[in-house]
């Protein structure tokens, strides 16, 4: 057994780790996540990752991630994989609607997936990408979540950049930023459309889909975002968290310099 490799990482070690990269007792903090970025041996799992994530913060202080559904969507848009045309208006009728308990996350991750089921979480209730919070302003991220640019100024993410809230990459880069796209609401670029977006939804208690209008979001070029704002500002902390790397910034200050860098680079 002692020639098993690897090192044993603990809901303690974790916290020492997110408290040495600098969280605080009382920061709000959205936070994006690879649970396989940390090490094989993570002794908990995921619950470990969100306990030492809330000790690190105490009661005081406010955990974000979210909780996007982007798979309760209209079929005709689906290309990976896509399916077949036949099967559309199967889907409509029959693809349940968004349930803010019961439907889960596609594509967040593990430990998104299990801080959504935690006590005490709330959820918004925007059926394609909601946001999960636990905490001291958990209800004032989560409410009022609008349907219509819901990655905008109605959004989770433009209420932690009221209360100035951090960003937490930890182990995933700058193109899985989700506050970025608070910038490219506010930022005036040539390229910026709309299009319209279909989800199932209930409505006093009625069954359908719903449509709504949506900023037709680019993140392909947030990498070299990140690394402009990292080049040129200082404003972030690098670290490491147990094999993860990480980053830490205020949402304020990545959101600012994206949407100058936006408005410059998207001509």
């Amino acid at each position: 057994m002692d020639e098993i490799q690897g090192t044993l990482i603990t809901t303690e070690s974790l916290k020492a780790d997110f408290v040495r990269l600098g969280l605080r007792p009382g920061m709000t903090v959205i936070v994006h996540a690879s649970f396989k970025s940390l090490g094989q041996w993570v002794a908990g799992g995921p619950v470990a990752v969100i306990l030492a994530l809330e000790e690190a913060l105490d009661e005081t202080g406010t955990l974000v991630m979210p909780t996007h559904t982007g798979d309760l969507s209209d079929p005709s848009e689906w290309v990976n994989p896509p399916v077949r045309d036949s099967w559309w208006k199967t889907i409509r009728e029959q693809m349940p609607p968004f349930d803010v308990d019961l439907t889960p996350t596609f594509g967040m991750g593990i430990i998104a997936e299990c801080f959504r089921k935690q006590q005490g979480v709330l959820r918004s209730v925007h059926p394609q990408v909601s946001f999960a919070a636990r905490g001291k302003h958990a209800r004032t991220i989560t409410d009022n979540h609008g349907l219509s640019y819901a990655l905008g100024e109605q959004s989770p993410l433009a209420r932690i950049y009221d209360i100035d809230g951090w960003v937490l990459l930890l182990g995933v880069g700058h193109a899985n930023n989700t506050s970025l796209h608070l910038a490219e609401y506010r930022a005036d670029y040539k390229t910026k459309s709309e299009r319209i977006c279909k989800a199932p939804m209930k409505r006093d208690g009625v069954r359908s889909w719903i449509e709504f209008l949506e900023l037709d979001f680019d993140s392909d070029d947030f990498t070299l975002l990140g690394e402009a704002f990292e080049h040129d500002t200082g404003l972030f902390i690098r670290g490491k968290v147990a094999g993860a790397d990480a980053l830490l910034a205020r949402q304020r200050d990545l959101v600012d310099y994206a949407v100058q860098w936006l408005g410059t680079n998207r001509q």
